[in-house]
């Protein structure tokens, strides 16, 4: 049970508006009241600026927060930006998963994310065998998310096949579970034990068609379906993934998820960077939703995705951060827009509240956490405050406070995030303490010192 708490917000994103002097009670981790104009609780805290919903980042692979500005040498694809990934993902245990993904959530939490989801697939040790807990990097991440003060879907990923056809290999041994059917019993098993626990859910995921045969498409799918659990799946992110799909399958990825149960309302389809149109009409007549991840999208030189035909095809929209270049909702919510303008050269080709809604709303549902997002009675107590008067959003008229965050303000103008009632992050610093340097003694550790250093970073890897 958390503490009662009270708030006045000099502006407020209510649903689809923005009001002034809000009062806001919180009680048990829900809103009591979102009251504008009303009379502040007495001992309210004032929240300057302008409050929001507290935003979902719906796709994340914490571990590759550790490649961040080291991959930029030279010229490149996604394929050869997978290998440095691959590396990565070669060196991490339990305990050093853990404390690189709680630096990483709460790098989120201060960013304004509330909830994340976690698609993981970094399962077993190094040569592929099982922990002595099945789930133990699961399990990881899970307690890294709740000691940053964030909730967590954690996704948990099938991945049997390293390309349609071929065993996995090298680092691709730590993410099989050889079997479907192992897959299955290893996330019933972390299912069961979340099972009613307040701000976690455990979902499953389909890697990918390159990664999951399509008789094994279907288990998970019926998985996630018979516990109604979200279901996610990385889907057209790269033409190759289309062209050996359609050279295996004769289909699109799209169309053969769709075949074997995976598109439905609670399907996530990460990134859907190039689909066909009958692509769009399955998703939109689904209503399954779409998360774009454009900062990772347009680091990896992976394509534009369609997130206007997404929307007129009925599909809904969600953000993620996904390989972590950037952690900012701000700037993933407006590149959706600003890429559409590059590509249509036409401006305001999705609104405001249609971005903020994927931002919150609809992110945290795809989550599993549909009384989230919003700022509305009985709603989960999250508030995210941005400050109006930095160098960024100086000026701003409150008439348009809503469209000033979103395309000028930045992760570093949030100041205060509260989560389920927590305050987690106030006056810009996170419960924590300073998350910079717990980012740098993780990822460090990680990389190892660079040559002739001295300073005992190299202790304890």
């Amino acid at each position: 049970m958390t503490v009662p708490r009270s708030y006045l917000a000099d502006l407020a994103w209510l649903p689809a508006e923005t009001a002034a002097d809000v009062a806001i009670d919180v009680a048990d981790g829900r809103f009591t009241r979102v009251e504008p104009g009303g009379a502040p609780t007495p001992g309210a805290q004032r929240l300057r600026g302008l409050v929001l919903p507290g935003a979902a980042n719906a796709h994340s692979h914490a571990f590759h927060r550790a490649l961040r500005g080291r991959t930029h040498r030279g010229h490149g694809t996604f394929w050869t930006w997978r290998e440095a990934m691959y590396r990565v993902a070669a060196t991490l245990d339990p305990d050093a998963y853990h404390a690189l993904a709680r630096a990483v959530f709460a790098e989120m939490a201060l960013a304004g994310f509330t909830s994340v989801g976690e698609f993981h697939y970094l399962h077993h040790d190094p040569d592929g065998r099982p922990y002595a807990d099945d789930n133990a990097m699961g399990e990881a991440l899970i307690a890294a998310a709740r000691e940053a003060g964030v909730r967590i879907a954690l996704l948990d990923t099938c991945y049997l096949a390293g390309g349609i056809g071929r065993p996995v290999e090298g680092v691709q041994r730590r993410f099989s579970d050889v079997e479907v059917a192992r897959w299955a019993d290893r996330v019933d098993a972390l299912h069961a034990a979340h099972a009613g626990q307040d701000g976690v859910v455990v979902g499953a995921a389909v890697h990918s068609v390159r990664a999951v045969p399509a008789e094994a498409i279907g288990v998970v799918a019926a998985w996630a379906e018979e516990r109604a659990a979200p279901l996610h799946v990385h889907v057209s992110e790269q033409p190759a993934e289309n062209e050996a799909c359609r050279a295996a399958y004769g289909r699109t990825p799209t169309q053969l998820l769709a075949d074997r149960g995976a598109i439905g309302p609670r399907t996530t389809a990460v990134h859907a960077t190039h689909l066909a149109g009958e692509d769009l009409t399955l998703l939109g007549d689904a209503t399954a939703f779409a998360c774009l991840c454009p900062t990772t999208e347009r680091d990896l030189a992976d394509g534009i995705g369609p997130a206007d035909r997404l929307l007129e095809a009925g599909a809904r929209l969600t953000l993620g951060t996904d390989s972590h270049a950037v952690v900012d909702p701000f700037e993933e919510a407006r590149a959706v827009e600003l890429d559409l303008r590059l590509a249509t050269l036409e401006r305001g080709n999705l609104r405001v509240a249609t971005l903020l809604d994927a931002l919150s709303a609809e992110g945290q549902t795809s989550l599993g956490f549909p009384d989230a997002g919003r700022l509305t009675p009985g709603a989960r107590a999250d508030l995210v405050a941005v400050d109006l008067a930095s160098v960024r959003t100086a000026g701003a008229d409150p008439g348009h406070a809503a469209a000033t965050v979103l395309f000028a303000a930045s992760a570093v103008d949030v100041t205060d995030v509260v989560v389920d009632g927590r305050h987690v992050v106030r006056d810009r610093q996170h419960d924590l303490g300073d998350v910079g340097a717990l980012l740098v003694d993780r990822i460090g550790r990680v990389h190892g010192p660079p040559p002739g250093r001295t300073d005992g970073l190299e202790d304890g890897r």
